[in-house]
């Protein structure tokens, strides 16, 4: 079964301004990549619809989608950018991407429940997992990874699924929006102390939480992610997976101060998909979250997209 690839142009019309981490080029990056690897065979690519606002609503506060898409559209009719924080900024085209991603998430869910896909990735900007239920911050404004978990849970009537989340940053937005919710096990490990400065406690006994020091290095990652997200996951036994995808651990990341390379990439997505295989019929939907070398990146998601493709 195919394992479908979401996009779409409008997740590159967002832009931050000059020298801003979270750039167009990443969405370009990775895909050259795969052309120039001959992995694009291996993918059905499809373009995201935009997410509706009902669909949204199942992470966020009504109050605040409703606040956050009358900002955006004030931004594009004037045309002018806004500073949500020192750190994440609107545009005009902020608004269409923004329901791009959290779209993407969404029409892969149903891809794979519906049985037209095996497994997707969510090549898709901006990135969701700092989104909390009501606010926007560290470059994301809506929570596409728990959008698309919502989704299978109230959409479709799963009874239990996983998040893995491998950003260098804790997300704390996905953290603040399932925390409680039975029906979700969030698995994640984060550099810290670092951005945005939480996670050492959890906020929910439906997670876990692996805070690591800096200059961790894959080695020591692997074992500590087999001790303590394997018996959790095992447990819980998630009907489909959801993972936040960020490959801002690799050592060539400027953002972050973790040591993982491309193998440490592909081993995490190798442990991933032999969690699904046991229990979820193989189905994982991934989201793109942070990663800002171009090159580490554009490599990094390449080695996770051979294993979702079945080529490694």
């Amino acid at each position: 079964m195919s394992t479908v690839f979401y996009s779409h142009p409008d997740c590159r019309r967002h832009d931050m301004g000059s020298g801003h981490p979270e750039c167009p080029q990443r969405l370009d990056a990775i895909s050259d990549h795969l052309l120039a690897t001959g992995l694009d065979v291996a993918l059905e690519f499809r373009d995201a619809p935009k997410a509706t606002l009902e669909q949204v609503e199942r992470a966020h506060t009504a109050g605040y989608v409703t606040k956050l898409v009358d900002l955006l559209e004030q931004v594009k009719a004037a045309d002018e950018p806004r500073y949500l924080d020192p750190d994440t900024v609107a545009c005009p085209a902020t608004l269409d991407a923004a329901l791009r991603a959290a779209g993407a998430a969404v029409a892969a869910t149903d891809d794979v429940l519906g049985g037209r896909a095996e497994r997707a990735f969510c090549s898709v900007r901006p990135p969701g997992h700092h989104a909390t239920r009501d606010e926007a911050m560290g470059f994301c404004f809506f929570n596409n990874v728990a959008i698309a978990a919502r989704h299978a849970l109230d959409v479709h009537g799963l009874e239990r699924v996983a998040i893995v989340d491998f950003d260098v940053h804790h997300g704390n937005g996905t953290e603040d929006i399932i925390a409680g919710d039975e029906r979700v096990l969030m698995v994640s490990f984060f550099q810290h102390p670092l951005y945005p400065y939480s996670g050492a406690v959890p906020k929910g006994t439906n997670m876990v939480n692996v805070p690591v020091p800096p200059y961790t290095r894959g080695a020591v990652l692997r074992q500590t992610i087999e001790q303590m997200w394997l018996p959790a996951l095992d447990a819980f036994r998630p009907q489909m997976m959801f993972v936040s995808a960020g490959f801002d651990a690799h050592r060539e990341d400027d953002l972050g101060q973790l040591g993982l390379v491309e193998a440490d990439y592909e081993w995490i997505t190798r442990l991933i998909v032999a969690v699904a295989e046991r229990h979820s019929g193989g189905r994982i939907v991934s989201c793109l979250e942070g990663g800002y070398n171009l090159s580490s990146l554009a490599r990094s998601v390449a080695a996770h997209l051979a294993v979702l493709a079945d080529m490694r």
